[in-house]
């Protein structure tokens, strides 16, 4: 059985989106292609053909996979989420040692996005796992390859 996947309402709209792309549009694009290179002649011997079987392979794999997300999914109600813990689908700002400022949103781990702004941190992540059910002005202490971290929660705020 899969494990549940803990999304947030844009989160939901991502996955559905990709799936109705990859089902619809991207579907036939690769039928065509595989359409195309039937008509090169022998199949045994067609790259052309190959590449586009391998391709629809991958894209049905994906497809499998974006389809138990969904059914698996667990979407965050905004309105039930508060300032007074971070859970998934809070807005965190910290501050590390050195008293620099950070912020982070608290996501499931399918919508993991270090690189947004602000970074959009896994649940399952070392920093997102010590934040989880804690208040403002928590200190909370997680391992990280170069020893242990500290982050104070100066405040937490509601949305993705």
């Amino acid at each position: 059985m899969a494990k549940d996947v803990i999304l947030t309402p844009d989160g939901l709209e991502k996955l559905k989106d990709e799936l109705e792309f990859l089902s619809g549009e991207k579907r036939r694009e690769i039928a065509e292609r595989i359409r195309e290179a039937r008509e090169f002649g022998d199949i045994s011997e067609n790259a052309e053909y190959d590449a586009a079987k391998n391709e629809q392979a991958m894209l049905e794999a994906r497809i499998a996979q974006l389809e138990d997300k969904l059914r698996a999914a667990q979407v965050v109600d905004s309105s039930e989420l508060g300032t007074d813990l971070v859970r998934v689908g809070s807005t965190v700002n910290v501050k590390d040692e050195q008293d620099k400022s950070l912020k982070y949103t608290i996501v499931g781990s399918t919508e993991a996005d270090p690189g947004a702004k602000p970074p959009k941190l896994s649940n399952e992540s070392p920093v997102g796992k010590a934040l989880l059910g804690h208040k403002r002005g928590d200190e909370v202490t997680f391992a990280t390859p170069r020893g242990p971290k500290t982050l104070k929660i100066t405040k937490i705020d509601v949305g993705v």
